[in-house]
């Protein structure tokens, strides 16, 4: 299955393959989307992005007809819930059905449903803890339909915290730090796209926390069009590639990462007043925004708290096909499309 990651600004593919316990890169590419095609993670031009999908799936070559995507977090409302540990996964569904309007606050046929037996229930043997995750079924067929123009079939349709955690899980051994118990750590991703701005933190059990803030990359994109003259091509293509006057370091890029380092604290402030907890053990930076350069370290030394650049592939081998260099750089906006493409393996 390819992982197809639609954000608001393009569609990320990744293909992995497996033999034993190591991945691989088989394929991978990134697709810009029209202006507006995504608005806050909604698909509101579906056209749109179901041609940027065939661009996309025509250029990396790839045979593989079924993928999985991701609604945000925003769109999911998730509880969990405690059910008889002796019901079969069908009459669990009866039973959700009919009980279903009490956790969720749509008509049920406008909802796509779906539940996970997460395990026994601490409180009573005969129970079992039941995730149940619900979002607008209008989310889901946008998806489903935009995949359908670029000659793919939606085969899952995840919630992107969870791909997040997933792809995590490739490189949670790399952080555990000595003696420290695996999956002890909490760890806090945080996503910074081009509009939208997601924490998730890992508390090593349960769904993770996230929440979603309305600051990205394309900030500082519009600061340098607004400051340079340039189009949004010219300042987009600026960003990454250098070439803007002496003063752009100072004037613009310092500003917008502390506004960076601003936000995240702000994301983990409302954490800690919304959980038990009032710290994190490590802070990992996804999304496009990640790669500027000394943002991790900035960012380390304001919270006094460990700091990486998100990398699910550091662990695995690289198809020749693909640019390594190139690789490297997506990496950190690569985390979603990586837990998407892991569903392969499910």
């Amino acid at each position: 299955m390819l992982g197809l990651d639609i954000s608001s600004t393009s569609v990320k593919l990744l293909e992995l393959s497996r033999s034993g316990t190591d991945y691989k890169v088989e394929r991978y590419g990134v697709e810009p989307l029209p202006e507006n095609a995504v608005v806050e993670k909604n698909i509101s031009d579906v056209e749109g992005v179901g041609e940027a999908i065939q661009r996309l799936v025509e250029r990396c070559k790839t045979k593989v007809k079924q993928a999985a995507v991701a609604v945000t977090g925003s769109a999911v409302i998730t509880k969990t819930i405690e059910m008889g540990a002796t019901l079969t996964d069908d009459e669990m569904e009866t039973q959700i059905q009919v009980e279903a309007d009490q956790y969720i606050p749509y008509p049920l046929d406008e909802v796509a449903l779906d539940f996970e037996v997460q395990g026994p229930s601490p409180r009573s043997e005969e129970q079992v803890e039941v995730l149940l995750a619900a979002c607008r079924r209008e989310n889901v067929e946008m998806r489903e339909a935009a995949l359908e123009l670029g000659g793919l079939k939606a085969a899952v349709v995840d919630i992107e915290a969870h791909c997040m955690q997933r792809a995590f899980e490739l490189v949670r051994a790399d952080f555990a730090a000595e003696g420290d118990e695996e999956g002890d750590q909490i760890i806090a991703i945080i996503d910074i796209g081009a509009t939208m701005t997601t924490l998730s933190v890992l508390t090593g059990s349960g769904a993770p926390y996230t929440r979603e803030q309305l600051f990205g990359g394309k900030q500082l994109t519009e600061e340098i069009q607004r400051r340079y003259s340039l189009s949004v091509e010219e300042a987009g293509l600026a960003k990454k590639q250098g070439g803007l006057p002496d003063d752009y370091q100072t004037e613009v890029l310092v500003p917008f990462k502390e506004a960076v380092v601003q936000q995240v604290t702000r994301s983990l402030q409302f954490f800690y007043s919304s959980s038990a907890y009032d710290d994190v053990d490590h802070i990992i930076l996804a999304g496009g925004t990640a790669s500027i350069e000394g943002l991790a370290n900035m960012v380390a030394a304001k919270l006094g708290t460990p700091c990486s650049i998100a990398n699910p592939f550091v662990n695995m081998s690289i198809s020749s096909k693909i640019n390594e260099a190139s690789l490297a750089s997506d990496a950190p906006a690569l985390m979603i499309a990586c837990g998407l493409a892991l569903r392969s393996f499910d």
